[in-house]
């Protein structure tokens, strides 16, 4: 019989209060993998104290990061933070940790990159002659509302510029903390400059608590969604990521939950699993619902031509085949039953102004 040998300490489940991460896997770009080491004394067996936030500055010389991606409804975006204390278990975005020589795991949601000149390089990169104004996507691949923004307020610096040069943007959020910021949003909402998506996941507590550690409960976002548009700021939801045999059952209701609160428009996407997340994500869920782990990852395989992903254009986003088709057809009947996605209003270039100089020299703009 070959003897059982125990996983390294860096594969090994880590289930810390408030965090999302179950492993703390190398970077992909990494020379070396770490690999657990017994003295004798037990210490390969003992897990550290819940990790704190720390705080990273990134010194980027612009903000504003340019696509070409065909099946996005945007060319531009602007993500203030590099990693995120939500610690959603399934983000999309953790292998990009691995560019900063961290972890994709805990790291992501512990190691938070900043940058503190955010709205400095904004306001340098609108004031450009050569820049066309075109909607900018606000904190896509990481939340620009995730709980260190209450410190730091580098969003609200953004928001602010944005305000003053009347720029259009979108964003998807499933931060509470954008309250704070409805007098800008409901100021830009009256020129047609501002679009938000709250995600809603799951309207299970428990759930959410184990997926989405630090992020607003279900029942905050959906009175997000009925404040800003009490506010009079367009809102919409998305359910993302939809995960078969995992939450796909409440796509429905999620949808009729979110219209209840004035939602206009409702999405979805289904799970993506890029890179490490790829044997990340099934880890979590032998963690969390063993019982239906491998179900899970049939259904994503069957839908992502027999891998746990696919990053084609046009496919990554639903999937493909009979059950990422039914999806399809559930959203759509959902949404047309509610009303959703009837209309919605394209944000707006016309009233968008280049920022003041600030220096003493007369603008001949």
């Amino acid at each position: 019989m070959t003897e059982r040998k125990d996983p390294p300490a860096t594969t090994r489940p880590l289930v810390f209060r408030g965090r999302g991460a179950v492993v703390r896997p190398d970077g992909r770009f990494e020379s070396m993998e770490r690999e657990a080491f017994d003295d004798g004394w037990g210490s390969a067996e003992a897990e550290p104290g819940v990790p704190p936030t720390e705080l990273i500055i990134d010194g980027a010389k612009s903000v504003i990061t340019y696509n070409e991606s065909p099946d996005v409804p945007f060319d531009r975006s602007i993500n203030p933070y590099r990693g995120c204390e939500h610690g959603c278990s399934y983000c999309f975005a953790r292998p990009t940790h691995s560019y900063l020589g961290l972890s994709p795991g805990l790291d992501f949601e512990t190691k938070i990159a900043y940058k503190p000149d955010a709205a400095v390089l904004l306001r340098k990169e609108l004031g450009k002659r050569s820049y066309v104004c075109a909607p900018i996507a606000l904190g896509v691949n990481t939340d620009a509302y995730q709980p260190i923004e209450r410190k730091l307020g580098i969003t609200r610096s953004i928001l602010e510029v944005f305000a003053e040069c009347r720029h259009p943007f979108s964003m998807v959020t499933k931060g509470s903390l954008i309250e704070r910021d409805l007098d800008l949003l409901a100021d830009m909402a009256r020129d047609d400059l501002v679009y938000v998506m709250i995600s809603v996941t799951t309207l299970d507590g428990e759930l959410a608590r184990r997926m989405e550690p630090r992020a607003a409960a279900p029942h905050r976002r959906l009175e997000l969604i009925e404040k800003l548009r009490t506010a009079g700021v367009p809102v919409g939801v998305l359910f993302a990521p939809l995960i078969p045999a995992l939450n796909d059952h409440e796509l429905e209701r999620v949808f009729e939950a979110a219209a209840a609160r004035g939602a206009e428009a409702a999405g979805y996407v289904l799970l993506r699993l890029p890179h490490e997340l790829a044997d990340m994500f099934p880890k979590w869920l032998q963690t969390h619902v063993p019982g239906r782990a491998a179900h899970v990852m049939s259904l994503i395989q069957q839908m992502r031509g027999g891998k746990a992903n696919s990053a084609q254009f046009g496919k990554r986003m639903r999937g493909e085949g009979l059950f990422a088709d039914l999806y399809a057809k559930r959203a759509k009947l959902a949404a047309e039953r509610l009303g959703l996605n009837k209309m919605r209003r394209a944000l707006s270039t016309a009233a968008f102004k280049p920022p003041r100089d600030e220096g003493p020299q007369m603008s001949l703009w």
